[in-house]
């Protein structure tokens, strides 16, 4: 019998992605960061000629409570997929894995795709890493200096990023709701310089200390002069892709994966 969490597994984007013959490659096993095999999904564009860009769509929540707070694993949920076939629409190929450990394990799925990308069809050279909401702290660990996994563009909308200036927001949110905050104690400057960013701001966000924040962390971003592009929707609630169907999330949504195919140089740029 269905309930808030089975809902909430198989609910998509408020934008259907377009028509394209898209492939999957299901349940390719590699080694996570334990040694014990985890599985990631691949979506990409059917028949393509050469190797495509590949954009990660990190998961901040351990699978196994994932699962029991959502109803699926995060690879499986309706909007992970709707992301997905949304990129390989665009020319790029998409990334979700299961995790035991989401920084660790996002580290190990980056390097097995770089091992792997003539197996799995996409060009490591150009990867990219989405990521929304509790998972972007994670996402946001592959941007620092010392990642050893090179990142070549990136997109968070509605994401919690770093503790700035003696704030513990991200801390505290991280506590409450259980996802993982590998950047903890890092700061601006240990930010890799290079990496295109694209931060989606929801005006109307009602996750706790989510948009303070954000703003601290785009104003200090701005000041130290890194490449990040800045979009709001006034009028969005957190997670408007899902729940706030106007003609500007759509817009947004677009933008995003308009952002990463021209970053990362793909050719059917949406």
């Amino acid at each position: 019998m269905d309930d808030d969490r089975t809902a909430l597994g198989r609910r998509g984007l408020v934008i259907a992605a377009p028509e394209a013959p898209i492939e999957v490659l299901r349940h390719v096993e590699f080694a996570g960061a334990s040694g014990r095999p985890l599985r990631l999904d691949v979506h990409r564009p059917a028949n393509a000629s050469a190797p495509v860009p590949v954009v990660w769509i990190a998961s901040g929540y351990r699978d196994e409570g994932f699962a029991s707070a959502v109803g699926c694993a995060f690879k499986e949920m309706q909007w992970t997929r709707s992301w997905a076939h949304l990129f390989a629409a665009a020319g790029m190929a998409a990334i979700a894995a299961t995790n035991e450990d989401p920084a660790a394990d996002l580290r190990a799925g980056l390097e097995a795709v770089s091992r792997r990308g003539e197996e799995l069809g996409v060009d490591p050279g150009r990867a990219g890493i989405f990521a929304t909401s509790g998972h972007a702290p994670t996402a946001l660990s592959a941007l620092m200096r010392d990642f050893p996994i090179n990142v070549s563009s990136a997109a968070f909308a509605y994401g919690y990023t770093l503790d700035l200036a003696g704030s513990d927001a991200v801390a505290r949110a991280s506590a409450s709701f259980r996802f993982a905050n590998p950047c903890a104690g890092r700061s601006l400057e240990e930010l890799r310089a290079d990496v295109p960013l694209l931060l989606v701001r929801a005006g109307r966000d009602e996750m706790p200390g989510l948009n303070a924040s954000l703003d601290a962390f785009a104003a200090g971003a701005l000041a130290t002069n890194l490449p990040l592009t800045l979009l709001n929707h006034p009028e969005a609630p957190h997670a408007f892709d899902l729940f706030h169907d106007d003609a500007r999330s759509r817009s947004i949504i677009r933008e995003i994966v308009r952002f990463l195919a021209e970053t990362l140089g793909a050719e059917a740029g949406g």
